[in-house]
């Protein structure tokens, strides 16, 4: 046995070089306790040597313009060297504001300034990150070498609703922000000339706090601008919406080299209605919820126009901006074009992906409605009524059909695509109708599977990890990322104190999420110290954190509370479970489902294993993303078009477990996860709650019950004399070889670039 082990190691050893070889030897005969040790001795080490040349003293003014302006460019954002020098001002401010540079500025007085301009470590880190964004910003990129010299003139407007940049930047809810800030940021880092459009929200979304029964309270801050790195333009663009005449202000944020530009009709020459378009997000009826879609896309391609900025594409990011490709063929009617002439130039300029699997999610809105909304932008290109008609409705000939802002979507744009290979194939299914095919694969819809930012959502302790152990740059700006296959050699014992390290993060950080929010509720000593001390940073932990949408069954695992308790209350084998979630303020059955959660989590059998964190963000997503050791993931198949969170968990050595929907019939392969229940192509009928869901909901829980009895918990305990689990690690690495480099958005904004941006 002994002699069949040290072959294994032989051959797996031999895949690296001689000097990681070494390494990986030299490692392997370390506990993890060593290991860690030496990992943070090498950090320490490669600080001391980089910095050997103290810039020259600095006034406190020069300090204040030199952070101001590296403050207003987003690539701090997921650049851990260009926070630094905010965090050195003050550290206590800088968590206190959700990570804002331009709020900690406005918190430092000038003595606090002055001393800090004093210390060579301020210095330092205030150099090292001007000298990095300047180097960013010169290096030559993917686009330079692969697209640039055929395509000179390319420049392409990116329409979306909402951008997740960061955390301190509410101005996004969910997934499809998300994606957008995700596809902004490798749009820069590989150099694609795109420049985005979108609205500033006032208030945002909303923040969620749970009520002391698990209710859902919402609160709508209003932002101080000032605190956020988005600057005036000075031009200002009158939307026609209805009979109204909207001023909006154009604002700018810089997103390393990538554009964007909000629209602010929150303006005091603005009629009441009117400024309630950019108050906040998916906010009111639908007539408010189409006139804000009229100012995002007519508005958003007239500033395009009073910018100077004339694209060679627009890609429209789900259906929210299908107003885009209306403007843009009133504007070719306007120059002399025929209506089918127009149609087609805007189609070849019009780029289009569509991110909802479920008819229910595509908006509509009655004819009379749209007309009334768009009646001038209809009346400068002579668009009649029976032609906005024919782009969009499925049966344009059907009087009672209202508008679908998919179908003029589908109807205006050239390239069309799902965010899966399954969504793919769900969108070819829901939309044959509208094509008039027969087959569903007829229909032209295809898919660019979604992916993920990696420096976003990758914690630098991981980064370092990839990069000393493995020999590659995790972050690297490349399209595609090769270097994760060398993570399946990664050395066990150094792994699993990497693992070890980002779980006790993810448990500190839930118990001063918990904290804070029993304090808000009053609680009293008691409970404020059981939640300071609750869960195990050793213990298998489980996370579960996305929108509370009702498909995505956030309860799922509490089916049977009793068989659950018993798997979690092993003394020996402990799992504890880790959610965190919004649901939409109209969403009461989504709200429903975080009150179960929040009673569960107060539960006799359950308490101290099962925790729910309020105030689902950025912020928190990272933290469980990075310290979770399973991904939970089980929605209705399918209705997850894709998700993203899942993509990044292995990267960490998160390993999921999943329902095979969305992205993960791509990247499961049977050795990296686990997939609960089979592929299951029948849609679930919600009016049927009683019968199907029923049956498939009880299917899905046993599933996932064996899964943690049979798979999940015995893998994770299963320790050798080393006291490391390999097996599990097995699977960890697998995932983090298989998965990284595919699902990036590095990779999907190349494709986008490629097969429909040039």
């Amino acid at each position: 046995m002994a002699a069949k082990k040290k072959k294994t190691q032989s051959k797996s050893t031999s895949k690296t070089t001689s000097k990681l070889r070494s390494k990986s030897s030299a490692t392997s005969k370390k506990t993890p306790a060593k290991a860690a040790k030496t990992s943070r001795a090498k950090v320490l080490t490669a600080k001391v040597s980089r910095r050997t040349v103290v810039p020259a003293p600095l006034s406190p003014s020069e300090a204040q313009a030199q952070l101001r302006s590296l403050a207003m460019n987003l690539w701090w954002t997921w650049n851990e060297i260009a926070q630094r020098p905010f965090v050195a001002l003050d550290p206590v401010v800088w968590n206190a504001t959700k990570h804002s540079p331009l709020s900690v500025l406005a918190h430092t007085g000038p003595a606090t300034l002055a001393a800090a301009c004093e210390e060579p470590g301020f210095r330092l880190a205030l150099a090292d990150a001007r000298a990095a964004l300047a180097a960013e910003m010169a290096r030559k990129t993917w686009w330079d070498d692969e697209c640039a010299k055929a395509n000179p003139n390319a420049c392409i407007a990116y329409f979306c609703s909402e951008y997740a940049l960061h955390e301190s930047i509410q101005q996004y809810s969910g997934g499809l922000g998300v994606l957008a800030g995700d596809h902004l940021k490798s749009a820069s880092d590989l150099g694609v000339p795109l420049v985005a459009i979108g609205l500033y929200y006032r208030h945002g979304y909303y923040i969620q706090q749970f009520a002391d029964d698990g209710s859902t309270k919402v609160l709508y801050p209003v932002y101080d601008r000032n605190t956020m790195p988005i600057s005036d333009t000075g031009i200002a663009i009158e939307v026609p919406v209805g009979a109204s005449t909207v001023r909006a202000k154009v604002l700018r944020m810089d997103v390393g080299r990538t554009r964007v530009f909000l629209l602010d009709a929150d303006l005091a020459e603005n009629a009441p209605e009117d400024r309630l378009l950019t108050e906040g997000l998916y906010k009111g009826e639908p007539l408010l919820r189409m006139r804000q879609q009229v100012l995002l896309g007519v508005g958003g391609m007239l500033a395009l126009r009073a910018l100077g900025i004339a694209p060679s594409k627009i890609h429209l990011n789900e259906g929210h901006a299908a107003f885009a490709a209306i403007e843009m063929l009133a504007e070719f009617r306007a120059s002399g074009m025929a209506h089918d002439a127009a149609v087609k130039a805007v189609r070849a300029r019009t780029v289009f992906t569509t991110h909802t699997p479920v008819a229910a999610g595509h908006d509509r809105y009655g004819v009379d409605m749209v007309c009334d909304g768009l009646a001038r932008t209809l009346a400068k290109g002579g668009i009649t009524r029976a032609e906005l008609e024919s782009l969009s409705r499925e049966s344009p000939a059907d009087a009672k059909e209202p508008v679908c802002m998919t179908i003029v979507c589908l109807r205006l744009a050239d390239r069309i695509n799902g965010v899966a290979k399954l969504h793919g194939e769900v969108s070819r299914e829901m939309w044959m109708k509208a094509y008039g095919a027969k087959k569903a694969k007829d229909v032209p819809i295809g898919h660019v599977t979604n992916g993920i930012h990696m420096a976003t959502w990758l914690d630098p302790r991981a980064v370092k990890f990839w990069k000393d152990e493995c020999g590659f740059d995790a972050i690297a700006p490349t399209a595609r990322n090769r270097g994760w296959k060398r993570a399946a050699s990664a050395d066990p014992a150094a792994f699993w104190a990497m693992r070890g390290s980002l779980r006790a993060s993810v448990v500190r950080f839930a118990r001063e999420r918990l904290v804070r929010a029993a304090q808000r509720r009053g609680e009293s000593p008691a409970v404020l110290d059981e939640f300071a001390n609750i869960l195990d940073p050793h213990a298998l932990t489980i996370g579960f954190a996305r929108r509370f949408a009702t498909y995505k069954r956030a309860p799922l695992v509490f089916t049977d509370i009793d068989r659950l308790a018993r798997i979690i209350g092993d003394a020996k084998r402990p799992v504890q479970f880790v959610f965190a979630g919004k649901a939409h303020p109209r969403d009461t059955g989504g709200q429903a489902y975080a009150k179960t959660i929040f009673e569960m989590t107060r539960h006799p059998k359950l308490r101290g294993k099962v925790v729910l964190i309020e105030e689902y963000d950025m912020e928190v997503g990272r933290a469980l993303v990075s310290g979770c050791d399973v991904w939970l993931n089980n929605p209705i198949r399918p209705h997850e078009a894709s998700g993203t969170s899942g993509m990044k968990a292995p990267p960490h050595g998160g390993i999921n477990c999943s329902i095979l929907d969305g992205w993960w019939p791509e990247g499961f392969d049977g050795t990296n996860g686990w997939a609960i229940g089979k592929a299951d192509d029948g849609a679930f009928n919600e009016a049927d709650a009683h019968g199907a869901g029923v049956a498939r909901d009880l299917r899905d829980a046993e599933s996932l019950y064996e899964l943690l009895e049979k798979k999940l918990v015995p893998e994770f305990y299963a320790r050798g004399r080393d006291g490391v689990p390999h097996k599990w690690i097995k699977r960890a690495l697998a995932s983090a070889s298989t998965i990284p480099d595919v699902f990036s958005t590095h990779r999907m904004v190349s494709e986008y670039a490629l097969k429909a941006y040039v």
